[in-house]
């Protein structure tokens, strides 16, 4: 079995300058995402998301990024699970993508807010049927005994809603914005000496300032 300690990467790719970054870190996102679809990265949407649990301790998941609006980026998922749990008792949280086929990672920094009911409502009427109850049926981050739990119930829901063409959004399920302060693009480069360009809010909160940092 080959030691962990010499696994590695050399990344020599692309570069990542100021001078040619602009001066609007959400479109360039945008052009990154563009070129991540582009390069058939293995689902180029999925990020970790990073909340504050009620001790402090920091909690991670992957979800997926399910719209950009207004500089905001947008995920759904359920009210009641713990990221939903932790997001109503501390909004600020982070995203983190990781496109390896490109040699490249953005961080954000943001405070999250729950989007209106009829957003939500809209973009679960876009979900497959499977998923949409698949939300009724997972009482998500609950403990269960075992898996006939979410298999009953979801057969318990495929009777109920049969004749029903669209099925109701439930109650605890919904989306979230956020509003990003720190944008950091991250551009893999030879012996580690990678390239880190970082967007963030000063004292005019409309106004996107930018700086390199070192590796």
């Amino acid at each position: 079995m080959i030691s962990l300690s010499e696994i590695r990467k050399e990344y020599a790719k692309e570069t990542l300058e100021v001078s040619s970054i602009g001066n609007d870190p959400i479109l360039h996102f945008e052009k990154w995402f563009d070129e991540a679809l582009r390069a058939e990265a293995l689902e180029p949407n999925a990020m970790t998301l990073s909340t504050v649990t009620e001790t402090g301790r920091p909690s991670a998941r992957i979800v997926l990024l399910k719209g950009i609006e207004q500089g905001k980026f947008l995920f759904y998922t359920n009210y009641q699970s713990q990221k939903g749990k932790e997001l109503e008792n501390n909004p600020a949280c982070a995203l983190t993508f990781f496109w390896p086929e490109l040699e490249r990672q953005v961080r954000i920094e943001g405070i999250s807010q729950r989007l209106e009911a009829s957003t939500s409502e809209k973009y679960f009427q876009s979900r497959p049927r499977g998923s949409q109850i698949g939300a009724w049926a997972s009482p998500q981050s609950s403990v269960i005994n075992d898996r006939s739990l979410l298999e009953d119930r979801v057969k318990e829901l495929e009777k109920k809603f049969k004749d029903r063409e669209l099925i109701p959004k439930p109650h605890q399920w919904g989306g979230y914005s956020v509003k990003p302060f720190e944008i950091e693009f991250w551009q893999g480069r030879p012996s580690r000496l990678h390239d880190r360009i970082v967007f963030y809010k000063g004292e005019r909160k409309d106004m996107w300032m930018i700086r390199r940092l070192a590796p």
